[in-house]
């Protein structure tokens, strides 16, 4: 599946920049690779991402479309991904089991945690009557 010019144009700031000052991303993009569910590719997608500890949260938003990204779907079926990320100067890249959150009021504090690194999550919510999912990207040992 070839991505969209500007998913493309966003993974290649991302390298050319190894992950700091993306546009209106700022440092908090991470490219998140997981396999597709019907294609079986290896899809790159970049995301938005908060800190738990040693992993990461990412919400399948969609900008408060009526339906869960496609991501969404590649990650429930095979959860683990592999995940490029900007540390000091250069990306590390590590493996990940991504967990969606089950738990209304972990996946509330996570959300609201969220849209204080990106508020147009709030909005996001407020279009949409889904419940958009939280995950939490666990690191592999």
């Amino acid at each position: 599946m070839k991505a969209t010019p500007f998913i493309q144009k966003t993974i290649d700031e991302f390298h050319a920049k190894n992950g700091r000052g993306l546009g209106m991303f700022g440092d908090h993009l991470l490219l998140m690779t997981a396999k597709g569910i019907r294609s079986g590719e290896a899809i790159t997608t970049p995301l938005v991402y908060g800190r738990e500890g040693n992993d990461y949260i990412i919400v399948a938003s969609k900008g408060g479309a009526p339906d869960n990204p496609h991501w969404f779907a590649n990650i429930k079926a095979n959860p683990e991904v592999e995940c490029e990320v900007a540390r000091d100067h250069e990306i590390e890249t590590f493996k990940a089991r991504a967990r969606v959150v089950d738990s209304r009021p972990e996946r509330d504090r996570l959300f609201k945690e969220m849209f204080e690194i990106w508020p147009s999550y709030a909005d996001y919510q407020r279009r949409t009557t889904r419940l958009i999912p939280v995950i939490i990207l666990e690191r592999e040992p």
